[in-house]
């Protein structure tokens, strides 16, 4: 099978970063591709609204393609999202079997990928995805940031 052609899928996952803070909540977007590259779900950050600590982009982009496709195994898919995974979303991706992470900026502080508890490295970690990080990071910081400076 010809792979397509490779195309960034950052812009819809800020677009659903930008939405997201639109309705105040912290600007997380995410887009899900199937391994034919056909887009499965996006998402964007929702906890306030549904009063849900694990409404964060990456796991509503999870749950929804899982469900489309009946299954709780995602192999072959990729997934862009605009800031480093924390420690939930990094064990949810590696339980779906997503294959391949695409993120933004970098997340020092609660980060789970390349910061803090960096999921995919410990030894319980049964999959773990190509990484890829540093994706359109400029636009993904200025967004949380200026989310951030107009509630302070």
């Amino acid at each position: 099978m010809t792979q397509p052609p490779f195309h960034s899928h950052m812009p819809a996952a800020l677009a659903e970063a930008r939405a997201a803070a639109a309705r105040g909540e912290v600007p997380v977007g995410a887009v899900l591709l199937g391994p034919d590259g056909r887009e499965l779900a996006r998402a964007g950050n929702r906890t306030r609204e549904l009063s849900d600590p694990t409404a964060h982009a990456e796991i509503l982009a999870i749950r929804t393609a899982c469900a489309a496709l009946g299954s709780e195994r995602l192999p072959g898919a990729t997934l862009w999202v605009t800031l480093e995974p924390c420690p939930m979303c990094a064990a949810a991706i590696s339980a779906a079997r997503i294959a391949t992470l695409y993120y933004g900026a970098d997340d020092a502080r609660m980060g789970g990928v390349a910061h803090g508890a960096r999921v995919f490295s410990h030894p319980q970690c049964h999959h773990v995805p190509t990484v890829y990080g540093g994706i359109s990071s400029g636009e993904s910081k200025d967004l949380l940031q200026s989310f951030f400076s107009q509630r302070r």
